[in-house]
């Protein structure tokens, strides 16, 4: 870890202010929303069988300082990242020989790219796709450099279940009120002021995408017309569920969309498509009134990321049964493969072409390129063999992450364990993964509540913000290229209709910890304090 950049912090409190503090915290995290479903190592279903209790998300107790030039940048660059990963999605040949070298050693990634072929065969209907994408960051001081400047280098980019926008919203006006309310000590007035804390409508704005995409499926497809719904789809006994529940609600009363959510589990159960019908809309049979059918307009997953959402053949026929429909994807199959660690380290080794085949703006490209780490393969390129060395070598492999091909938090492999982990699977197999320079962040102290106490020290915060993009595929458009003539037909294929920023969140976790999860229980959701 960097040295620290930022003034002494969190302030100190006596017990009654901490009391004060706590209290009102805990009503307001409860009174609106900011709430998790409890562990069950923390609750057991024997005390909460119907799973009706709640209780506050792991939050901050204070805000916490962030470079103020790093927030813009990250926020500031979003829309370029939009708009780079929905021409990805689209330029199919690309990406295919990106897939295809994985799918002898990763058959969660081959069989998402069996889906895409299936449904490619029977002919795509639908030519709209929805990203709601996160871009996640670490603020990075380079500690070889006597003066160093922060800046920001990117974790990941999450194309699939991009989650916590609704939380996020709410522990930034949780920190407001606490402000208010003089729960802050006076001594830090300078520094935690309302002008310091920038607005965070994330709720406001991804739900304003998904309206956007609800609007553009345009009426309804079915013989005799139905009236259309958004469909979250969910997986079984979701902790975050108020996360999920904060952007349905304000769909239903500020967009007046009828919106449900369905488990995974359920898609075969509760939705069909008609053999006999060329457009192929998805009808979702509500269970508690089955004869009063809807048409899906947008399918927004909040499952489906992990291998643990295909126990079994049927999930992946739910998931081919989703995807061959007329209802707009959020994300798209292709849109969910563009996400993978493979991409992003393709994209990011050290002297890749492949970004300008995208991004034809020299100063653009240097402008998302900046904001890269050094990411390797472990295949038998020149760059590859030299991630096999750094990533065998247990002192070298100190300064590095591991990472597969997945969502969530809990998958990655640090430092000292890579040798170790490399070493008990097959060679064969460590193309699968990404070997990733660790980002230095400086050292930062603040406290947070989780489960009922207050855990305080050194800690790391990760900032993701989140983009609205809606567009038009044009498939075929792209051909197999490079350079500055691909990358002009990438963008010509990408018919973008929405693009914004919408939103950020911080997750702060404690340095001891090298994941940053929240519901996987590495992290708390945090706001920033702009210094």
């Amino acid at each position: 870890m960097a040295a620290s950049i930022y003034p002494e912090y969190p302030p100190q409190t006596t017990p009654e202010q901490s009391d004060y503090l706590l209290s009102n915290l805990k009503d307001w995290s409860s009174a609106h929303g900011l709430a998790v479903r409890p562990s069950p190592t923390f609750v057991g279903e024997d005390i909460d069988p119907s799973g009706v209790l709640a209780n506050p998300a792991p939050v901050t107790l204070f805000p916490s300082p962030f470079p103020a030039a790093c927030f813009q940048e990250a926020r500031e660059i979003q829309t370029v990242y939009n708009e780079l990963y929905a021409v990805i999605a689209q330029d199919e040949e690309w990406l295919k020989e990106i897939v295809e070298e994985l799918l002898d050693v990763d058959d969660f990634i081959a069989k998402l790219w069996e889906i895409h072929r299936s449904v490619k065969r029977e002919g795509y209907i639908q030519d709209l796709t929805l990203g709601l994408f996160r871009s996640d960051y670490m603020i990075h001081v380079e500690p070889s450099r006597p003066s160093p400047q922060p800046e920001i280098k990117q974790v990941e980019f999450n194309t699939i279940a991009s989650s916590f926008g609704g939380l996020s919203s709410q522990v930034s006006l949780l920190h407001k009120y606490l402000l208010s309310i003089s729960a802050y000590p006076s001594s830090t007035s300078s520094l935690i002021n309302a002008d310091f804390l920038p607005p965070n409508p994330t709720i406001q704005s991804l739900t304003s995408g998904l309206a956007a995409a609800h609007t553009a499926y345009g009426p309804s497809k079915s013989p005799q017309s139905l009236p259309l719904c958004v469909l979250f789809v969910v997986q079984p006994k979701e902790r975050n569920v108020f996360d999920q529940r904060l952007l349905e609600y304000q769909l239903q009363t500020t967009h007046s969309t009828p919106t449900f959510r369905l488990s995974f589990t359920d898609v075969l159960q509760h939705t069909q498509i008609s053999s006999s019908d060329p457009n192929r809309p998805l009808h979702y049979l509500p269970p508690h009134s089955p004869t009063t059918p809807f048409e899906v307009s947008v399918l927004y997953f909040r499952a489906g990321y992990s291998p643990s959402d295909y126990p079994d053949p049927t999930s992946w026929t739910a998931r081919l049964h989703l995807e061959r429909s007329a209802a707009i994807k959020c994300p798209s199959i292709l849109t969910h493969l563009a996400g993978s660690k493979k991409v992003q380290q393709v994209l990011a080794t050290p002297s890749s072409p492949h970004l300008s085949r995208f991004l034809f703006d020299s100063a653009t490209a240097t402008r998302v390129r900046d904001t890269f780490a050094a990411i390797y393969p472990l295949d038998d390129s020149p760059a590859g063999r030299r991630a096999k060395d750094l990533a065998t070598n247990p002192e070298s492999a100190k300064r590095y992450v591991l990472k597969p091909q997945r969502e969530g938090g809990g998958n990655n492999i640090y430092r000292a364990a890579i040798p170790g982990f490399l070493a008990s699977i097959s060679e064969q197999k460590w193309k699968g993964y990404i070997l990733m320079e660790i980002i230095e962040p400086p050292a930062l102290n603040n406290s947070i509540l989780r489960n009922g106490k207050v855990e305080s020290g050194g800690v790391i915060g990760e900032l993701g913000v989140y983009g609205v993009c809606l567009w038009r595929n044009r498939r075929g458009d792209v051909k197999e290229g490079r350079g500055q003539d691909g990358a002009k037909e990438a963008s010509k294929a990408a018919n973008i209709l929405q693009n914004f920023e919408a939103g950020y969140l911080l997750r702060t976790k404690g340095v001891e910890s090298e994941e940053g999860g929240v519901a996987a229980g590495f992290g708390a959701v945090d706001s920033c304090l702009l210094v």
